[in-house]
Formats: structure tokens, sequence, C-alpha cells
């Protein structure tokens, strides 16, 4: 009891001290200002020249001479890599030199229209030092958690990613400009009654077999004519696609033996589109098939120039093999 007492005591005194304290004039105290600096980042574009790299430079004020910086950086080899560095305006020319003559924090990676998620892999490992296990990880772990983004919404563009972002994610990064790209496609799929899963597996099918982006609202509407009709596609690049890479390429030409593949991705053997994507499209073919060429074409082929040649039926198709190809 006693010991509850001391308790109620000590701590009814240190309400009393600290409503004494609360209510007494207090000195003001100055607040602390930090003298650090926290570094900016001064982005290098692509393809851009010495000149242009200074001169932007000067206009972000981390440089006061143009001329003054080229003596200093110009006593040290090398050039400046494209990506993203961190600067701020206190520091000096040597100490600003050196850090362009350092690798970049943030590294671009390109990535274009048309590719695998394994040939994406091949580029992000690349061009962010990826480990064998890293890249491993992120086709057959990360890019596999989730049912409808096993392939195709890995969106082809200009990437700024710090090299120090994890492989799951940058994968969520792009994944993340698929959504943000693909949003207003969407309203459109589904003004069609689309799934747009099924919309984006035709577009990538559409991707890898156009010539060029011009030629793809036509190839869009063959093969929709062939969907309609319950046609095999019968495109080689489904056929590629589950292949894989046998030592010549991911999309090296099929086989007469390719076409007697057993699998769904199998578009001569199977009506209807393959399971998944097999390519991550580019917008000009998403919008290809949201707004195809009206054609009654149930053939096509390129010539050797690239241009395509369609036919409505199979003897026409086989002429124009005849005239093209041969």
């Amino acid at each position: 009891m006693a010991f509850s007492l001391f308790i109620v005591i000590f701590f009814g005194a240190t309400s009393v001290a600290l409503a004494q304290t609360a209510a007494s004039p207090t000195t003001p105290v100055a607040p602390v200002v930090s003298t650090s600096v926290v570094p900016d980042r001064f982005i290098v574009p692509l393809n851009s020249t010495f000149d242009q790299i200074t001169q932007s430079l000067l206009d972000q004020n981390y440089i006061k001479n143009v001329n003054d910086f080229t003596v200093v950086f110009s006593k040290t080899k090398g050039d400046i890599a494209p990506g993203a560095y961190k600067l701020n305006t206190s520091m000096t020319i040597k100490s600003i030199s050196k850090i362009l003559h350092s690798k970049p924090y943030m590294k671009w990676v390109v990535i274009p229209p048309g590719l695998r998620k394994e040939e994406v892999a091949e580029l992000l490992a690349t061009n962010l030092g990826w480990t064998k296990s890293q890249k491993n990880n992120w086709i057959n772990v990360y890019t596999k958690m989730k049912y409808d983004y096993i392939e195709g919404v890995y969106f082809p563009d200009t990437y700024l990613i710090p090299v120090a972002e994890t492989p799951l994610a940058v994968s969520k990064r792009l994944i993340a400009k698929f959504n943000e790209k693909f949003a207003p496609y969407l309203i459109r799929f589904q003004a069609q009654n689309t799934q747009w899963t099924k919309g984006l597996t035709l577009a990538s099918v559409v991707q890898r077999e156009a010539a060029n982006d011009a030629d793809m609202p036509l190839i869009a509407g063959i093969l929709l004519n062939r969907l309609n009709q319950k046609i095999p596609l019968s495109v080689d690049a489904t056929l590629q696609y589950v292949r894989g890479n046998k030592g010549s390429g991911w999309w090296a030409p099929i086989t007469i033996s390719d076409k007697k593949t057993n699998s769904l991705y199998n578009t001569y053997k199977n009506a209807g589109l393959p399971p998944h994507p097999i390519s991550n499209p580019g917008l000009p073919a998403i919008e290809a098939v949201l707004n195809p060429t009206k054609t009654d074409c149930l053939y096509y082929l390129h010539d050797k120039d690239k241009i395509t040649h369609c036919a409505v039926t199979y003897a026409d198709h086989q002429a124009n093999i005849a005239k093209y190809l041969k």
C-alpha cells in the first residue's frame, strides 16, 4: 500500500510540475537550420552532345562558366554517360566533373515495341547491371505473379530507372506505365464489348505480323476476319513465341516441324487467339485492333520490300506467293 501511495504522489507531483512549466513564460528557442544541401537530379538525355550538357549545367546554375568547366572536365579522360546524376549548386566545378565522370545513378532503358519479356529482361539486365539470378527472377517470378500480367503489359517506352531499383520494382514500373497508357483504350474495348486481355493479345500478334505501323490496321482487319469466321489465324509469330530461342534468335523463321507443335500457341492447328499476348505491343498496334481496316481479305504476305499484299481467296494468295516471293 505504501508503494502504491508513492506512485500516486510521484505522478501527482510530476503533473503539477508539468502544469507549472506549461504556465510559466519560456524563452523562445531558435529553430535548427540544416546546412546540408540535398542533391538535385541532373539528367543527361540520350544522344546529348557535350555542348548541350554544359549548357544545361549552366542553365540550371550548377556551373557559372562553360569554359572553366570544360577545362577542368578535359583533364580526366572519358565522356558523360546518359542518365541521371546527383548534383547540387554548392558543388565546385571539380566535384561536378568527378561525378559526371562516374556512372549515373539512374540509367536510360529503351524498350522498343514487339519484344517478348525475355528480350525486355535482357535490355534491363544489360543497362541496370543485373545478375543472372535477378534476370531469371524477373522472367520467371516477378512477371508471373498475376495471371493477366504474364506478357504484354511491359510497356515499350524510354525509361529512366535507378540502378539500385529491384527487378520486382522495375516490373511494377513498366506495368504502371502500361496502365497509364492503356487506360483510354480500356474504355474503348469495353465500349466494343471486347475483353481487354483479348484485345491486347490480338494487338501483340498484329505487332509482330505487321511490317510497319501503317500496315497494322490492314493486318488487324484480316486477322479479325479469320477470327470471326473461325478460321485458324495461321501466323508464324505465335509459333515463334512458343518455340522460343533455339540458338537463332527469338523470332527466327519457323520450320515445317514447328507447325506440328502441340500447343495452344500453334495458331495453324487451333482456331482463336493464343492464351496470352506474344509480345509487348505499342499503341499503334492497340489502336489498329480497335480501328481495323475493313477488308474482305483473309490472307496476306509481305514482299521483299515489306509491302503487304492481301487476298480474298487462297487461290489468289497462292498467286501472290508465286508473284512476290518466288
